[in-house]
């Protein structure tokens, strides 16, 4: 393939991967989005496999490649649990991060990369390779840690070091030295040693970034880590002079950035305050002796009383968190809901920005489940709903009901947009137990007299709601 029926075919993929991110803006759209995103992307792997760049010789080692990452994309995408998406997505950043350091390195040591160069030209290209594995090396290690503690792995509670700003001022001040030893380099060697101390600090700093921050935050690190990634796919565009990758690495880049913003304000907290160290704890965590306790009395509720109250309901508002996750309950939940709706209950679900491990955490669950794209409303959609709303069952949520957020000032989450379930007639809170989420702040909605406690694992407990209403 020439080379003009390769840009001709970049163009397309362009095209293509922008009508994906508009269709997966929104549920509806979602899957025609995801459509266009794989066109695009196999016509942007066969215009760069067929084309100029790629001889003969090379060939079988890249279609070798190409089996090899097609059979583990296979197997994740047929094995991977919906509950463990998170983690996954984290571990694929993790891998464009890595794949960055690994060109970087390559495309420094190549002698043809700099064929023909003028010393400017050289020493933008230079620029170029030393960004582009700073970036990556951030991406990878930051990516890993956040897979850890996705996954359990790593707990949540950040890790906050003395003088951990100063730490990272130093390392910030080493990096730009040792590229100005890198871009003065008279040999590859020298350039080399710059090149993985760099690497080595960049590292550091991804590990010491992440740990910081707490697992309340870990959907903001996820949507961050999307955007380091796709700055680093734009890097090694740069470096490997390829429009695509520039293009593609700027959309994912920025989107992600975007997103970041996004998840920021839902949680009334600014970008900068979350990189310095987010709050949180291990997850599950019950509060601590002798602090202030929320006044009132908790009062539990069973399954047949719970189906007693949504068999006179009217209007029913649902609002999923991690634990409905962690359940697996998004098929019971949907059950529920095709029940509810047959008996004539206006049944919506309330969605906040920052629910779950990740962005749209909780819509892909439901999507997965199959329940209706028009019954499942965002938060700021919602929330003015509550007051004429005869049940909130609030499914393994925590931080994102808590009322603290309004009523008390001086709580760690204070100000923080949530979901105003306690304006509800009743409001019931399906759990295991009395512990507090991720944020590490008890929640006075147990103690609220219209509130509820359903304990036990979601999914049994609403299969038990559903036994007890279908008689």
């Amino acid at each position: 393939m020439s080379s003009s029926l390769v840009s001709v075919a970049y163009i397309g993929a362009i095209i293509l991967f922008i009508l994906s991110l508009g269709g997966l803006s929104n549920p509806e759209s979602s899957r025609r989005g995801n459509l266009y995103g794989i066109v695009g992307m196999l016509l942007a792997v066969l215009a760069t496999v067929s084309g100029p760049r790629v001889t003969l010789d090379g060939l079988p080692w890249i279609i070798a490649a190409l089996l090899v990452g097609g059979s583990v994309g296979l197997y994740a995408a047929r094995k991977v649990q919906m509950t463990q998406m998170p983690e996954l997505v984290a571990l694929m950043h993790s891998l464009v991060g890595l794949a960055a350091c690994l060109v970087g390195f390559a495309n420094y040591i190549d002698p043809m990369a700099a064929l023909n160069l003028s010393s400017a030209e050289k020493a933008i290209h230079e620029i170029e390779v030393y960004l582009g594995i700073l970036i990556g090396a951030v991406t990878f290690s930051g990516s890993l840690i956040a897979f850890g503690k996705l996954s359990g792995k790593i707990g949540g509670k950040p890790l906050l070091l003395p003088g951990r700003h100063f730490m990272n001022l130093v390392g910030l001040l080493v990096v730009i030295v040792f590229g100005y030893v890198f871009l003065h380099a008279e040999t590859i060697d020298a350039g080399m040693i710059a090149l993985a101390v760099m690497t080595v600090i960049a590292l550091l700093f991804g590990v010491h970034m992440v740990m910081a921050i707490g697992g309340a935050d870990m959907p903001v690190v996820v949507s961050m880590l999307n955007s380091y990634s796709g700055w680093a796919a734009a890097a090694t565009g740069f470096m490997l002079n390829n429009d695509l990758l520039i293009v593609t690495g700027a959309l994912v880049g920025s989107s992600g950035a975007i997103l970041s913003y996004i998840m920021c304000r839902a949680m009334n907290r600014n970008f900068i305050s979350v990189i310095a160290g987010g709050f949180g704890t291990g997850g599950g965590t019950p509060a601590k002796k002798g602090e202030a306790q929320p006044a009132g009395e908790v009062v539990s509720i069973s399954a047949a009383d719970t189906a007693e109250l949504l068999r006179e309901a009217k209007n029913v508002i649902i609002v999923p968190g991690y634990g409905m996750a962690v359940a697996q309950a998004q098929h019971a939940v949907n059950e529920l809901t095709q029940l509810l709706r047959e008996k004539g209950v206006n049944v919506r679900f309330g969605i906040h920005p920052v629910a779950g491990r990740m962005p749209g955490h909780m819509n892909v669950l439901l999507a997965e489940a199959k329940v209706p794209y028009d019954i499942v409303m965002e938060m700021d959609e919602i929330n003015a709903d509550f007051p004429d709303t005869d049940v909130a069952i609030v499914i393994g949520a925590n931080d994102i009901v808590n009322p603290a957020a309004q009523e008390e000032p001086g709580s760690p989450i204070a100000g923080m947009p949530v979901l105003e379930v306690w304006k509800a007639r009743t409001s019931i809170m399906m759990k295991r137990s009395m512990a507090t989420g991720y944020a590490g702040v008890d929640n006075p909605l147990f103690y609220k007299e219209n509130n509820r406690m359903l304990f036990g694992d979601a999914k049994k407990v609403i299969e038990e709601v559903v036994k007890a209403l279908q008689h």
